[in-house]
């Protein structure tokens, strides 16, 4: 598909951290001075599975995006046809991989993004990464959302296999806060990066460092950029 102008995110806490995963894309495209500005915008519940989002109502008119503020803090009324591009959906950091529910998330996974094409988007995965103390987790999660990326024809984000690489080659980098398992603004960051390339192909552009020192930043985007690469179809 042509690069988006519009973007829903829909998932949890993960995508919510240090203003938000979208945020940071929406800033990256801000700086690569595009001529289309990108709409990012986020339906989160934290802690939540992937089968408790009511993807179909996000979907009705007036609900999500119905209004923005302007400048002189006057509503204005907004009519997006369509909404949304693409809707990039999340699952919570177990629910992919956990004896109990893996089934439920290939079965959740089909159910949403059939709702989301039926609305004429996109739908997408976001590949979560690893908790900081269980590296082991990242390859059966990137198994989890290949096989529903290819079994719904959904491109997958592999972020958990950038968070990977990322600390094969610099261990002392902090992805995660003290939990060990939510990102840390790098985190955010890195994922951010990952999304940003897997729909707009190149972060080479991008002005926008997130608040980190710049040599990290570039280290990211880097790190995000080839790991997109390898992962997705030319």
């Amino acid at each position: 598909m042509s690069r988006p102008s519009s973007i829903l995110f829909v998932g949890n806490s993960y995508f919510g951290f240090n203003n938000g995963v979208g945020w940071h894309v929406a800033q990256m495209h801000r700086s690569t001075g595009a001529a289309r500005p990108l709409r990012s915008t986020s339906a989160l519940i934290t802690g939540a599975s992937l089968a408790w989002h009511d993807v179909e109502g996000y979907f009705r008119p007036g609900a999500i995006g119905s209004y923005v503020f302007d400048e002189s803090n006057n509503v204005v009324r907004t009519a997006f046809e369509p909404l949304f591009d693409v809707v990039l959906m999340a699952d919570s950091s177990q629910c992919p991989v956990h004896p109990d529910l893996a089934t439920e998330f290939q079965a959740t996974a089909a159910r949403q993004s059939a709702v989301v094409r039926r609305h004429g988007a996109e739908p997408a995965l976001f590949m979560t990464w690893a908790n900081a103390d269980q590296p082991e987790m990242t390859a059966p999660l990137a198994v989890a959302y290949e096989a529903a990326g290819r079994t719904n024809g959904a491109r997958v984000i592999p972020a958990g296999l950038a968070f990977a690489q990322a600390l094969s080659q610099r261990p002392e980098l902090r992805l995660h806060i003290a939990d060990k398992s939510h990102p840390s603004l790098a985190g955010t960051y890195l994922a951010a990066c990952c999304v940003y390339a897997a729909f707009f192909g190149t972060l080479a552009d991008i002005a926008y460092d997130g608040e980190l020192a710049w040599e990290t930043a570039v280290f990211l985007r880097r790190i995000a950029g080839q790991t997109v690469a390898d992962y997705l179809p030319g």
